[in-house]
């Protein structure tokens, strides 16, 4: 895994396809330093955000949907493979600021002990990839905060064991670094760091991941989409969980398609994450690929805009 995450590293920074590829981004005719455009066409893949912003004015109404386990245990034609279950529901809005600054809030049901979830987040372009690669990269910034409104429980062990307003409150940040390769495709790594003011008895309050993801377009109007997460997780606190409860911690994997139907974007997805916040499906990702516990999810996005109409 390492060498995968190095490789993906070298060619985001240094450029794996030819110049003439990149040449195709933006028409003949404009300079060379011109801003590669439409690196990826949505906020996120499936787990993992990238480095598109809404332009200024503009306002984006989202709506994520996972579903239960496909196969496995709790899956089959019992659960009509899933879909008479959910596993997470996620409702947001996002408004741009700035062409490169969105600002967003969003509640989401939440897929571990911790549930009715609150989030307030913001997202930053700093830097965008330039045709000539002068710029070879483009570079966001995201930050979430996010806060539980569920009954506490009576429960010392448990994570929704709160004793303060501070104890429901979780923070999420990202370093975005996205590469534009060709007109097809596009890849971005992810460095994530994580905190959860409070969590179950022996768990870890911080955590550092990196996520990996891709989108691979085959026609005009659909993409192939993958994302990966590697949180490092304390060896010691990985091993108590597989004692105590049973359970082990799985990394999140999700495959899908990215269809653009010329209003709206919509996301065909399966993971194994049952959660959608970064700070569950990253940190507490309990589903496993092999044992056919993945997913059905889909995502539909609805752009509108505010900018005044032009005088005739």
């Amino acid at each position: 895994m390492k060498s995968i995450i190095c490789t993906l590293l070298c060619g985001i920074t240094t450029g794996a396809f030819a110049q003439e590829d990149l040449d195709k981004l933006i028409d003949l005719g404009n300079p060379k330093n011109e801003k590669v455009t439409a690196t990826f066409k949505s906020g996120s893949l499936i787990n993992l955000k990238t480095t598109e912003t809404i332009h200024r004015n503009e306002l984006d109404f989202k709506v994520d949907h996972r579903f239960g386990d496909i196969a496995g245990s709790a899956g089959g034609s019992k659960n009509f493979f899933g879909l008479d279950n959910s596993s997470d529901i996620r409702i947001g809005l996002d408004y741009g600021l700035l062409d490169n600054l969105t600002i967003g809030i969003a509640r989401a049901k939440g897929a571990t002990e911790i549930r009715q979830l609150y989030e307030a987040n913001l997202k930053y372009r700093f830097l965008e990839q330039t045709v000539d690669n002068s710029v070879p990269v483009s570079i966001a910034f995201f930050g979430s905060t996010t806060v539980s409104a569920m009954e506490a429980s009576e429960d010392k062990n448990s994570a929704a064991n709160f004793q303060n307003f501070s104890d429901r409150m979780s923070y999420v940040s990202q370093l975005i670094i996205a590469r534009k390769f060709s007109p097809e495709i596009s890849l971005a790594l992810v460095p994530t760091y994580l905190h959860r003011n409070f969590t179950a008895f022996n768990d870890q309050n911080n955590m550092f991941a990196i996520g990996i993801g891709g989108r691979a377009k085959v026609s005009n109007r659909i993409a192939v989409v993958a994302d990966y997460f590697l949180p490092f997780r304390q060896s010691s606190k990985k091993q108590y969980r597989e004692n105590i409860t049973g359970q082990r911690y799985y990394n999140a994997l999700g495959v899908g398609l990215e269809m653009d139907t010329g209003g709206h974007i919509f996301h065909l997805n399966f993971t194994n994450a049952t959660a959608m916040q970064e700070s569950q499906f990253i940190s507490e990702t309990i589903s496993s690929w092999g044992k056919g516990q993945f997913r059905w999810g889909f995502s539909i996005a609805r752009r509108f805009s505010f900018d005044k109409k032009p005088k005739e």
